[in-house]
């Protein structure tokens, strides 16, 4: 039996006082983004893309296939078009290519110069072709450094040891938007940079960024700026949610899943192609192709996940499965999935010609890459950051794997494995109003290092469970909580499918959203974790 937590009972003065407190210690003005200059590497990576520039070589971008990639593919292909000047722009095919810039990658490019954009920062062999063809290679990632660099031009990572930047958890785009910041400069450039933080909105978010300290202030303009650009991608987003105002969450749930949908199961050029529109036309025809591609998606990675289950060992810390001919594309989606069903990391692996590739998603404070790197010699490459990675490894080692990885997570603190999901207190009913919405409004955007404040319903009568959807994989509950005697409370659990306890009593944490249909506005309690 799962014991609750004792939260405190919350009034909308209290909760409000509560979320204050959250960024009490943090500075959120865009003035406070530090100097592009303080990123290692970032002046001379800038001073010769400025060169190249000034004597007409051949610039390539290589960038990566996620939604952090496409937008910081985009980013720097908008500002070159701005110049504007030539740019060979090239995203890798995770299924022809692989990840990031590789050699594969390479034999099809003619550059002089070529940089990357969240990618590179294990790119040693990459880094030995370009130095044998006389390219300079720049790198701009944002993942976390293994102890041998690629031998390039130049590396611009913050979390490099010796890098200066004082913020270290950026995405790609924010890397790839600071050096071309410096090369604006090189150049003495008018370019206006804000014109980009819609964009950077897009790839915090969508690499569940911490919304804390710059990020949080960049999200929050970038998407105040969504809300009136009249970039064409944009104008399609706003069409498409009709909402009074785009928030973090519709980014993470409804647009970035689109916009990743074009890498895992096609090519991510018909991503970067709706980022790139310039008219609505065109905006319009590729996020008809991204939405056709995320239902199909969907289908994939449900099917997958239901064959992932049954390989899992319920007895394991850290969850390692493998399939044959799983899609690659999905395996991180699948291990997010694991991960919220099981509560515990999970790496899901697809295995092909006798390769296993896949992704790893974490949870709480545990270090899944340190985890992962502990087994380097199993691997034939890794990579990533604290909560996410991807790896790959011949397949007679997946066993061996799963043995190593659980005999390291031993010395991982238990406390490390608790979700960062805090319940923050309870409601009375009648505090759930829109008076309650306008309070969790001022403390927008939500998302990684600002959840939106999770509360508790304590051992509820169950009044009746409901599914609903076109294939039922919703349940609406409708609860009378102890504390009252008959109003009751409806309850949304997207992509769960319950049904009434046979004591007809529960008790969940849940979370209060705006809902807006047609017009309309109303509250919607959406269920977080059943007890």
């Amino acid at each position: 039996m799962q014991i609750l937590p004792e939260v405190p009972l919350l009034d909308h003065t209290t909760l409000g006082s509560f979320l204050a407190r959250r960024f009490e210690t943090q500075s959120e003005k865009l003035s406070d983004i530090p100097h592009p200059s303080q990123l290692k590497d970032a002046q001379k990576g800038a001073e010769r893309l400025a060169r190249a520039i000034r004597n007409n070589e051949r610039i390539a971008l290589v960038g990566d296939y996620d939604v952090d990639g496409v937008t910081s593919t985009a980013i720097v292909k908008r500002f070159f078009d701005l110049i504007p000047y030539p740019l060979i722009t090239t995203i890798p095919n995770r299924f022809t290519d692989g990840y990031g810039v590789s050699k594969n990658v390479l034999e099809r490019l003619d550059a002089d110069v070529i940089f990357t954009v969240d990618n590179g920062i294990n790119a040693i062999e990459a880094a030995e072709v370009c130095n044998a063809r006389g390219i300079d290679l720049i790198i701009t990632d944002h993942h976390t450094p293994s102890d041998t660099l690629p031998s390039a031009y130049a590396i611009i990572n913050p979390k490099q040891s010796d890098c200066p930047y004082p913020f270290k958890e950026i995405c790609g785009a924010q890397v790839g938007w600071l050096l071309m910041g410096l090369l604006k400069q090189e150049l003495e450039l008018t370019i206006n940079m804000r014109q980009f933080f819609p964009f950077l909105a897009l790839a915090i978010i969508a690499d569940v960024m911490p919304l804390v300290g710059i990020n949080r202030a960049i999200v929050k303009t970038g998407l105040e700026m969504m809300q009136s650009s009249t970039l064409s991608p944009f104008v399609l987003i706003r069409d498409f949610l009709n909402r009074s105002a785009v928030t973090s969450e519709d980014i993470a749930f409804q647009i970035a899943p689109r916009i990743n949908s074009a890498g895992r199961l096609e090519d991510a050029k018909i991503a970067l192609d709706f980022l790139t529109a310039e008219t609505t036309e065109q905006a319009y025809h590729q996020f008809e192709l991204l939405t056709a591609l995320n239902t199909l998606r969907k289908e994939t990675e449900a099917q997958t996940t239901a064959e992932a289950m049954f390989h899992v060992n319920p007895e394991d810390s850290i969850i390692v499965v493998a399939g044959e001919h799983w899609n690659e594309g999905v395996v991180g989606i699948v291990a997010s999935r694991l991960v919220n069903h099981f509560q515990k990391p999970a790496i899901v692996l697809s295995i092909h010609n006798g390769i296993a590739k896949g992704s790893g998603r974490s949870i709480g404070s545990v270090d899944l890459y340190s985890l992962i790197k502990s087994q380097e010699h199993l691997l034939a490459k890794f990579g990533g950051h604290k909560m996410a990675a991807g790896l790959s490894m011949a397949a007679e080692e997946v066993e061996t794997f799963r043995h190593g990885i659980n005999e390291a997570s031993k010395s991982v603190d238990p406390a490390d494995f608790i979700p960062h999901n805090e319940i923050i207190g309870e409601l009375e009913h009648e505090a759930i109003n829109f008076q309650l919405l306008e309070v969790l409004e001022r403390f927008e955007p939500y998302g990684e290092g600002n959840p939106r404040p999770r509360f508790l319903i304590r051992d509820a009568e169950v009044v009746t469970v409901k599914l609903f959807g076109s294939d039922q994989s919703h349940s609406r509950l409708e609860l009378r909580p102890s504390c009252i005697s008959s109003k009751t409370l409806e309850l949304i659990a997207f992509r769960r499918t319950l049904a009434c306890p046979e004591d007809k009593k529960m008790s969940c944490s849940y979370t209060v959203n705006k809902n807006e249909w047609n017009g309309r506005v109303s509250i919607q309690l959406m269920v977080e974790r059943i007890f």
